[in-house]
């Protein structure tokens, strides 16, 4: 059980939390798009900290579980908290995929695959523009203002 708030946003704070995205940022997380590889902030980001959803803040994946899959986008073996992590079959672009979102606001990241490293075998193929970072020993961010386990460090 997640020790965060899965409570997703109203619409009103989700359309304050979406004002605050850039139209690239709008297009992947709210119109389930894809950057272009190789183009993303974090594909070669080596700090140790936690990834976080760009739109509500929820931390998805820690630096430790992030690998160079060669793919061109962000990769990860394993969420933060699979409860953080929602999982949605999709048919689009004529092949059979496993989207993924954010748990709690339902935010676009990306693709998991099962040709990831042990011990999950899985690939989280996420978009840069999806992810915040916070660095170790930071505080996460806290948007909705929830406090509590949002409010400390990851």
């Amino acid at each position: 059980m997640s020790r965060f708030d899965l409570t997703p946003p109203d619409p009103e704070q989700l359309q304050a939390l979406a004002a605050a995205l850039s139209p690239e940022e709008r297009h992947v997380l709210l119109q389930h798009g894809t950057e272009r590889p190789f183009c993303g902030v974090f594909l070669d980001n080596k700090r140790e900290g936690t990834y976080v959803c760009r739109l509500c803040g929820l931390p998805l994946f820690r630096s430790s579980a992030k690998f160079d899959s060669g793919t061109g986008w962000p990769s990860f073996f394993q969420p933060y908290d699979e409860a953080h992590i929602g999982r949605i079959r999709d048919t689009s672009h004529g092949m059979i995929r496993t989207e993924i979102v954010c748990a709690r606001c339902g935010g676009h990241l990306g693709h998991v695959f099962p040709d990831g490293p042990p011990p999950t075998h899985e690939r989280h193929c996420l978009n840069s523009v999806s992810l915040g970072f916070v660095d170790e020993g930071q505080p996460l961010p806290d948007p909705l203002r929830r406090g509590g386990a949002e409010a400390g460090p990851p």
